[in-house]
């Protein structure tokens, strides 16, 4: 049974072709509509979500399915004390299909494993987000026609950030990548991030602190929320929370055609005066995620009835 934990589980091949079907899906809906008819998808999100949670259920119902699930652990019996794997084999008796976000690094993996339907790793604790990679390289794709040759500033808590662990592990298997990492002391990349993805790899990259005397450099800047809830000391939390701040007087040296991403929510790391500024491409990031949703959806199912 396949599925979808960590973006690694997937091929390059197979990441074109999920985005090739996603760009298919916005040029052809119609042809989609009926796709997933009397299947049902199941959403079970152990942490709070809104973009997460209801991509995956605008896609599935566009898709013609229907959708099942809770979106918090206190609606669960996890709430009594159940395990993710029993969960897991339950849920396979109702749905076709599983999306799950967890605090716990790996609980999608348990699930996985416990499953008798596909799961999907909608994110887990620091770990990974695997779906929110997928709809950030449809939307470099979109907005830069591929990946190759690229330099990627990665701004915020490069730390605790799942998304900017899941993306610069996809944008490794690509040519000509150039990664800049920004960020405070305390929020610097993993080691082993470096090590195992970046080194491995050889991407070239540099870290510093300073965003402005890079962005002349920046084909796409990923913005990122300093994350309250990764912290165990709020003290931390406050100090760190304002460390970037992107307003429209620090683009005045950046590329005309950068493209800015955030995976959202944002707080305020990204004035709402930049927005209109045609370089913003974050609230296209929510929309073709739905689009790169369905088309795993479809895939995901259509391997599982092979």
């Amino acid at each position: 049974m396949r599925s979808l934990i960590d973006i690694l589980d997937f091929t390059v091949d197979e990441l074109n072709e999920l985005i090739a079907t996603a760009n298919d899906i916005i040029d052809n809906p119609d042809k989609y509509c009926e796709k997933c008819k009397r299947k049902k998808l199941a959403t079970l999100f152990f942490e709070p979500s809104t973009r997460t949670r209801l991509s995956f259920e605008a896609a599935m119902i566009e898709l013609g399915g229907s959708v099942i699930g809770f979106s918090a652990a206190n609606n669960s019996s996890a709430a009594k004390g159940e395990s993710v794997a029993d969960t897991a084999k339950t849920i396979s008796c109702y749905a076709d299909i599983i999306a799950m976000r967890h605090p716990k690094e790996g609980a999608p993996l348990v699930a996985a494993q416990n499953a008798t339907i596909p799961v999907i790793n909608a994110g887990d604790g620091g770990h990974n987000h695997p779906t929110q990679t997928l709809a950030d390289l449809l939307t470099i794709q979109r907005e830069k026609g591929g990946f190759e040759n690229l330099t990627v500033g990665f701004c915020g808590d490069l730390k605790f950030g799942r998304t900017v662990h899941s993306l610069i592990t996809a944008l490794s298997r690509y040519s000509g990548i150039k990664v800049v990492l920004i960020s405070p002391e305390e929020l610097k990349l993993p080691s082993y991030i470096k090590k195992d993805v970046l080194k491995k790899n050889s991407i070239p990259y540099k870290q510093t602190t300073d965003l402005e005397s890079v962005m002349p450099e920046l084909d796409i800047l990923y913005m990122t929320r300093v994350q309250r809830e990764r912290f165990f000391n709020e003290e931390d939390y406050l100090r760190l929370k304002d460390s970037y701040i992107l307003e429209p007087k620090k683009l005045t040296k950046a590329k005309k055609d950068l493209c800015i991403m955030h995976p959202l929510p944002r707080v305020n790391e990204i004035s709402v005066a930049v927005d209109n500024d045609p370089r913003a491409c974050y609230f296209k990031q929510v929309l073709n995620g739905k689009y790169i949703r369905m088309a795993l959806i479809l895939k995901l199912l259509e391997e599982a009835e092979k």
